[in-house]
């Protein structure tokens, strides 16, 4: 795939995430098996939508990088992006903090994580 179109559905994913858990984090949280009790919680769910959707701006935004060192950057910068949302999940999951849909954000942070993984290793340096 072209650094175009992975970053526009890079961005797009994040994008689509971060509006969910900034305007329904009511109805999302719940199907991962955790409990939006105050309005702490609202906002903390709000807040994450912060670095999401930073994610997908700069993902967005830099659609029409070229291969190079600064692409390398940038996909080595996504990567390891994800492989902490791996890392976070999966500690989620295994602990018990998320259950019902909980097993498929480690699934989706590890087939981000690979994606981003073969778009770097794509760069011409």
């Amino acid at each position: 795939m072209n650094n175009k179109t992975f970053l526009t559905v890079h961005g797009g994913i994040y994008t689509v995430f971060a509006l969910a858990l900034f305007f329904v984090p009511a109805l999302m949280w719940p199907m991962y098996g955790v409990e939006i009790n105050d309005q702490y919680a609202y906002f903390l769910s709000q807040h994450t939508s912060i670095f999401l959707g930073g994610i997908a701006a700069v993902s967005l935004l830099l659609r029409d990088i070229e291969a190079g060192a600064i692409a390398k950057k940038l996909f080595l910068a996504l990567l390891i992006s994800n492989l902490l949302g791996v890392i976070i999940t999966t500690y989620a999951g295994l602990t018990g903090i998320f259950v019902g849909l909980g097993w498929s954000d480690p699934a989706f942070f590890s087939l981000l994580s690979v994606m981003c993984f073969l778009q770097l290793k794509k760069q011409k340096v």
